[in-house]
């Protein structure tokens, strides 16, 4: 996917999403607690095992970040903007 196709698939996600160097997808998430970020996490990666397609996490007190690419391709293809769609529900 090339770096313009990323920018168009973004108006699928939440505008929290941001595109980096055209090669991963990153979000951020406040919490008021770590228990809550935690959750979050779970939950995001339940989903991450039902869809077979797995995002990078950083874990931290009241704070998750995501990212996500195709680490087979290492760049982005529609299934991480379809990952990242589905991380919006949570």
């Amino acid at each position: 996917m090339t770096a313009q196709e990323a920018e168009g698939m973004k108006s699928e996600v939440n505008s929290d999403w941001d595109v980096i160097d055209g090669h991963h997808l990153e979000r951020v998430w406040t919490f008021s607690d770590f228990e809550s970020a935690l959750d979050f996490v779970n939950a995001a990666g339940a989903i991450c095992e039902q869809q077979g397609h797995h995002a990078d996490f950083e874990l931290g007190w009241g704070r998750v970040k995501a990212l996500i690419w195709t680490h087979k391709i290492d760049g982005l293809t529609e299934s991480d903007f379809i990952l990242a769609a589905k991380f919006d529900e949570i």
